[in-house]
């Protein structure tokens, strides 16, 4: 709570969520929709800021209504080709995101990172049990 708090007063945009990652240094938020250029600020200078202040790596997520867009979000600026999501016989959901072949590095992220991002994300938000990057 008090991250989120921070990050409102130090960029003005408002915060849904706030996942905090000790293993990797890191914090995510997911922010709410058209608040991205609050967040980011004038040459990144919000982001920075809350960097400094809370001496970590802050990473910052669009929401979305929809499943896809907020996968869309989460794995920007990586290029969606496409987004499938299916459900199996047991109940479990997957989403099966194929991105341009350049950018799919970028998406899974060194050693897993982003793809660790991207699951924790849309299993917080939507219930869907894994994705996977094509």
């Amino acid at each position: 709570m008090r991250f989120i708090a921070l990050l409102e007063n130090l960029t003005g945009a408002i915060a849904k969520d706030c996942v905090v990652e000790t293993e990797g240094n890191r914090i995510i938020f997911v922010i709410r929709p058209g608040d991205m250029g609050l967040a980011i600020g004038k040459n990144g200078m919000n982001i920075e800021r809350a960097r400094k202040v809370i001496g970590r790596n802050v990473e910052i997520v669009e929401y979305a209504e929809t499943p896809e867009e907020f996968l869309k979000n989460i794995v920007a600026p990586a290029k969606v080709r496409g987004i499938k999501i299916t459900k199996n016989s047991e109940g479990n959901t997957t989403a099966q995101v194929t991105v341009d072949p350049h950018d799919k590095g970028m998406a899974i992220g060194k050693s897993g990172k982003n793809i660790t991002k991207t699951r924790l994300l849309m299993k917080r938000h939507f219930d869907l049990n894994n994705v996977v990057i094509v």
